[in-house]
């Protein structure tokens, strides 16, 4: 996989470079000797980075429930377009992500993709201290929120070049799992820190929080503003320490991927598992602020929001290991039968349509569940797609930066069509149908072509 070398000499990351002169992690005596703390440092440094980005790509959706409680005259919606505007960007940019590795590798792809994060933080500290900012203006900040998302299509390809394939199951699971953190980071961290003056007067005043017969000041910037001085150091120790595998082809030889029809099959089952993944996260607040809201002594989304990305981040982590022994294709198709049975039971239950708050804690039960079961394929899906592409790391690493881009459409796709399936009939129920109906074919397509007995490539 990289370039011949007459010895096991290599570019250790001390110096200037940026290129390694060798990588060959499937041979045991290299990796033993050089090659696994390279690798390590390069997962431990990408990864708390990748929680900066999923952290930012969220934040959106963590503001937006604050919004018209401090004098923004938003429509739902328009609230709901602007949890689905990072979706949109994020799986936009992520196509883009995709090629990165191979053309300008590791250090300065994820280097320069932790500084631009700095711009967008920037500018929604000072846009939602002034209630005349334009809604078309909060859609811009949006889009560019959605550079967290995009970065995960390069750091995911980059890591699957470090490590050998009895390793990628739990290396990405690790990377991608932790990384998920920052989701459930920033919707934890957000009713804290705005509310009271974090960073004093250095970042403006607070803004009036209105709801019923509570008025209290909250400094609402501080979501955004949080995060500078992370971005800022994980930018600077990005460009020290990482290094990139010489692993190098062109965007035309790259696209030679969308050849193979295991590359579309694999995007289906992405979308069934990190699509619902980041999609729910991104609706979560407002599904809970939409059908719980109205009710007398109403629950605080945010307060409730955080736990689905928790677990099922958490549950990522964890299955990595989990299906490098197993496979992972046997839990891909339980993530999608644990979905679909979560769905049933919040549908005919009621408890997508509640008549009372009595129904709220069942409620958050089963999207915990439902975020149990998209962890979990989330995990046994990138186990699964260096197998099915062992034949070619390279396009290998292609197809999990591909298919992570189409899912990060997740949170755009689930945003608008739970929107406009509330605000047409009233209840999300017509969206949870049409997702049953994905998530039926997600497991087809995974049970004949690499689970079942015969199939073609077992994984």
């Amino acid at each position: 996989m990289g370039s011949p070398a007459s010895s096991l000499g290599v570019d250790r990351g001390t110096g200037s470079g940026t290129w390694l002169k060798r990588w060959e992690p499937e041979n045991p005596q290299f990796w033993k000797e050089t090659g696994s703390k390279i690798a390590w440092r390069t997962l431990t440094l990408t990864t708390l980075s990748l929680v900066l980005s999923f952290a930012t790509w969220f934040m959106m959706s963590a503001v937006v429930v604050r919004l018209p409680n401090i004098g923004f005259k938003f429509d739902t919606m328009q609230l709901f377009w602007l949890t689905a505007m990072p979706g949109l960007a994020g799986g936009t940019l992520r196509i883009v992500a995709t090629f990165l590795i191979p053309l300008f590798g590791t250090r300065h792809v994820i280097t320069i993709a932790t500084l631009l994060k700095i711009f967008p933080c920037i500018g929604l500290a000072y846009a939602v201290q002034n209630p005349g900012t334009p809604w078309w203006m909060f859609m811009v900040l949006a889009f560019a929120f959605g550079l967290g998302g995009g970065d995960f299509s390069a750091y995911m390809p980059s890591t699957s070049l470090f490590f050998p394939k009895r390793l990628q199951g739990t290396a990405l699971g690790i990377q991608a799992g932790v990384g998920n953190f920052g989701v459930s980071l920033t919707q934890f961290v957000v009713p804290w820190i705005i509310s009271f003056a974090a960073f004093g007067a250095l970042v403006g005043g607070p803004q009036v929080f209105t709801k019923g017969k509570v008025v209290k000041d909250i400094w609402l910037q501080n979501a955004p503003f949080l995060w500078i001085p992370f971005l800022a150091i994980m930018t600077i120790l990005c460009w020290i320490f990482l290094r990139s595998v010489p692993v190098r082809a062109s965007f035309r030889e790259q696209l030679d991927i969308f050849k193979s029809k295991h590359t579309w099959f694999c995007t289906i089952t992405y979308i069934m598992t990190f699509g619902s993944f980041s999609g729910y996260s991104a609706t979560f607040p407002l599904l809970i602020k939409t059908l719980y809201g109205g009710f007398e002594g109403a629950p605080d989304p945010l307060k409730y929001a955080f736990l689905g990305p928790l677990v099922g981040s958490l549950i990522r982590v964890i299955m990595g290991p989990v299906t490098d022994k197993t496979g992972g294709a046997i839990w891909t198709t339980l993530s999608g039968v644990g979905m679909i049975a979560g769905i049933l039971f919040g549908w005919f239950g009621g408890y997508f349509t509640p008549d009372s708050l009595d129904k709220f804690p069942v409620f958050v039960l089963i999207m915990l569940w439902i975020f149990y079961w998209s962890g979990t394929g989330n995990a046994s899906t990138f186990r699964q797609y260096p197998v099915i592409f062992a034949h070619n790391p390279r396009q290998g690493a292609g197809v999990i930066g591909w298919t992570a881009a189409v899912a990060a459409y997740g949170p755009f796709i689930f945003s608008v069509l739970m929107g406009a399936a509330i605000s047409r009939t009233g209840t999300p129920i017509p969206f949870f149908i049409g997702a049953m109906v994905f998530y039926l074919i997600g497991v087809l397509v995974n049970w004949w072509y690499y689970q079942r007995r015969g199939c073609e490539r077992p994984s």
